[in-house]
């Protein structure tokens, strides 16, 4: 169990620098994740958390620049359709990497 547990804490952190590079608060990539992958958002919530103990600038400077930028925020729509897309890639990504382990 401790490989398919560090897989999915991996792919969750995945999903989760998506919901970044889409502008989303921690409440909004819960709700994206819960809703569009199955992910208890307190498993997301979690992780997200441990991310930003490694990553405290990092989350300093992302929390100040939500509250600077609501204009540039994409629609629920936009939102919905971005979260789809990465969740079919990342799908697409674990099993190439999946292939290529058992290659070798």
């Amino acid at each position: 169990m401790g490989d398919s547990s560090a897989s999915y804490i991996h792919m969750l952190q995945h999903l989760i620098e998506k919901c970044l590079i889409f502008r989303m608060t921690k409440e909004e990539c819960m709700e994206a994740l819960s809703k569009h992958a199955n992910i208890k958002p307190v498993i997301t919530s979690t992780v997200w958390n441990e991310l930003e103990k490694e990553n405290k600038e990092f989350f300093e400077s992302y929390a100040e620049s939500q509250s600077k930028s609501s204009e540039d925020r994409m629609s629920e729509e936009e939102t919905s359709q971005m979260i789809q897309k990465m969740i079919s890639d990342s799908s697409k990504t674990d099993d190439d990497r999946d292939q290529n382990t058992h290659d070798d």
